[in-house]
């Protein structure tokens, strides 16, 4: 009995030694084990949180940098070499103590390209907490306390866009940056900063700003604003004020500013989501970037890649060990197959209203002109755009920013040649085909309610496929879209690139016949409204060119490029339309123009032929709504023209009060292109 209790008085008390030595080992245990507190540095780093990187360092780390010294070395080394997706791989652990050693491997992006090496790190247990044995070598293995890290860079130049004719529609230019040499400014400085204010448009806070920097002496430059070099009066200006210095340096032009901008876009600093998004790839925080437009479009192509070497130097200047190397390569020059003149020219009739025009070759599909209209001068984002001038660009209800070719839009009466070949094509009308109506205005039945499609002109003779054309007759289109029948039509639609996206290099809008969730017209009335370009249709300028294209092309849509090939072409769709269908669409067409009673005789031009049609598309949300206002086309090509043919497509916003109607404004504008 007495050694059994014995026994358990004896298990007891070795039960309350493990407890009291498992209490202990608890409460001295890290709260994160080693491999966990040096992750967390790692992305520390990752986030440029070099204050909290600090704290993580052992007392002994402390006691050997200061707060304010390792932050400044890890901020200037990391961000320097532009040091991005640190990555950590642990390869080994060993324990011993309060110590623990860490071996792992390395990773991350530079400037020069991607840098990988070798590397361990002790971390000891200081108040229940494993902290970091810092030293520089945790940067690079190489480097010591007393060395630096150097980046050294030889500038490789940007390809530069050109038109078919070899003229620079982006180069790589001058432009002239005025500044100030605070020492040089007269007595009078109040008087001279604000004159300077007045002359650039720069505030006079912000000037002052500028000269109160830390690197500001009495000698330094300081730059205030970039022009363009052909600023020769304001120029003149500014250098009469004493202390106004005027520098020349690099950066990119564009000599069509205002005429190419939505086409060509423009480049700008890359900012710290671009260089994410592209690491490894050479870019530095300094890099430029094309950010819309071609620029952006053929940025793979165009960017030079820097020269960079990335290295260790010592405190004597000597070069120990290069990190990570890239050598310079120049951007490739990419010929386009706009016509600069033509662009120009095309500009200036546009430039007062909103709208769009397109200038195709029919036969091969080269594009000639892309404009956008109201717009904006691609050199303002090369200079540099003050915060007013951004503003007033992004308020202005005109939509200067927006570009209207990449867009789709409702087409109206343009579309009826498309109604009529594919009723052509498929049979479901013949030349021959009349309709019968009464008057303006027609319902198929007493199931449309008080729906009615209206024509606005009334005409003698066969209400047929030739007169429908040539009086851009609605009622005729609505009954041949019937006819034709829903399935049927969506076929022949899909089948000349509806709901499809166009391979261009920039992202045109797809064209649409249905916005109904399942992709079907979805009532009988919007099928006779799609019939004569109403309904839910939507169309993009681009596309609408290639579909023109093919009745040039006996029924073959050419494909739009805009990367010059010596005049090259290539269809994009093939017997979209019988050969007989596309010819009779033309031959029809040409009647709109050159025939008295056509919607586009004033179109007509002496000893040219030329095929179009008009079209007025209402936007109106219903028969009350008077704001949203119509849209203006006019599409048409030259038949045999001597120059060679051109197929052009534009539009006019907001046309309802205009007095010569919208095709017809517009359509004088491209006679003055064509004659």
């Amino acid at each position: 009995m007495k050694n059994k209790k014995a026994i358990i008085i004896t298990l007891l008390i070795l039960i309350i030694i493990a407890i009291i030595i498992g209490v202990i080992i608890y409460l001295n245990t890290p709260k994160e084990n080693a491999q966990q507190v040096f992750t967390k540095y790692i992305s520390l780093i990752n986030e440029k949180k070099y204050e909290e990187l600090y704290s993580n360092l052992s007392a002994e780390s402390k006691n050997n940098i200061s707060e304010e010294d390792f932050v400044t070395r890890n901020k200037n080394i990391y961000e320097g070499i532009d040091a991005i997706n640190i990555k950590v791989q642990v390869q080994n652990e060993e324990k011993q103590g309060k110590t623990s050693k860490i071996t792992y491997n390395e990773t991350m992006s530079t400037s020069a390209g991607d840098i990988s090496f070798d590397n361990t790190v002790n971390l000891v247990i200081e108040d229940k907490e494993y902290k970091i044995n810092w030293s520089s070598s945790m940067i690079f293995p190489e480097l010591r306390d007393t060395d630096k890290v150097r980046v050294s860079t030889i500038e490789s130049k940007r390809g530069e866009i050109l038109d078919r004719n070899g003229n620079k529609l982006a180069e790589n230019g001058s432009i002239s940056s005025i500044g100030i040499v605070p020492g040089k400014l007269s007595e009078n400085k109040e008087q001279d900063i604000q004159k300077i204010s007045e002359l650039t448009g720069v505030s006079v806070d912000y000037i002052n700003n500028q000269l109160l920097q830390s690197w500001v002496t009495d000698d330094t430059f300081v730059p205030i604003k970039k022009v363009s070099t052909s600023e020769t009066n304001l120029k003149e200006q500014l250098l009469q004020i004493s202390g106004i210095q005027i520098n020349s340096t690099n950066a990119r032009v564009y000599p069509l500013g205002n005429e190419a901008a939505h086409l060509i876009g423009y480049v700008q600093t890359i900012n710290a989501e671009e260089l994410e998004q592209n690491a490894g790839k050479g870019y530095s925080s300094t890099s430029l970037i094309g950010k819309a437009g071609l620029e952006a479009a053929y940025e793979d192509r165009l960017r030079g890649i820097d020269g960079t070497e990335i290295y260790i130097q010592d405190a004597q200047g000597n070069k120990l060990k290069t990190l990570a190397k890239q050598d310079k390569k120049d951007g490739e020059d990419i010929k386009i197959t706009i016509d600069s003149t033509l662009q120009k020219e095309v500009y200036e009739q546009m430039k007062n209203d909103k709208g769009l025009w397109i200038i195709m070759e029919p036969t091969t599909g080269e594009i000639l002109t892309a404009v956008s209209t109201p717009t904006y001068d691609s050199n303002d984002f090369v200079l540099g755009l003050s915060t007013d001038k951004w503003n007033q660009l992004n308020n202005d209800t005109s939509k200067p920013l927006y570009n209207r070719f990449l867009q789709r839009y409702c087409p109206g009466s343009t579309f009826k040649p498309i109604t009529a070949a594919i009723g052509l094509t498929t049979g479901k009308i013949t030349t021959d085909t009349t309709v019968s109506y009464s008057g303006k205005s027609w319902q198929k039945d007493s199931s449309w309610g008080n729906y009615n499609v209206t024509t606005l002109t009334a005409y003698n003779g066969p209400k047929n496929v030739a007169n429908a054309l040539l009086y851009s007759d609605n009622i005729f289109f609505a009954q041949t879209a019937l006819q034709i029948g829903k399935e049927q039509l969506t076929e022949n639609l899909k089948n000349i690139g509806f709901g499809e996206s166009l391979d261009f290099p920039l992202t045109l809008a797809q064209s649409q016949y249905s916005s109904s969730e399942d992709g079907q017209i979805s009532t009988e009335i919007k099928l006779a409204d799609t019939g004569y370009g109403q309904g839910d249709l939507l169309v993009n300028p681009i596309h609408m060119a290639s579909i023109y294209s093919s009745f040039a092309n006996g029924g073959n849509m050419v494909r739009p490029y805009i990367e010059y090939n010596e005049g090259k072409a290539e269809y994009y769709k093939q017997n979209v339309f019988t050969q007989q269908a596309a010819e009779t669409v033309k031959n029809d067409l040409i009647q709109v123009v050159e025939n008295p009673s056509g919607t586009a005789h004033d179109m007509q031009i002496q000893g040219l032929t030329i095929a179009g049609k008009t079209g007025t598309a209402e936007l109106k949300t219903s028969s009350e709504d008077t704001e949203s206002g119509t849209l203006g086309w006019f599409n048409c090509f030259t038949v045999g023209r001597s120059q060679g043919d051109l197929l052009m497509i534009g539009m006019v916003e907001n046309t309802q009060n205009n007095a010569d109607g919208g095709s017809h404004y517009i359509i004088s504008k491209m006679k003055a292109i064509l004659q």
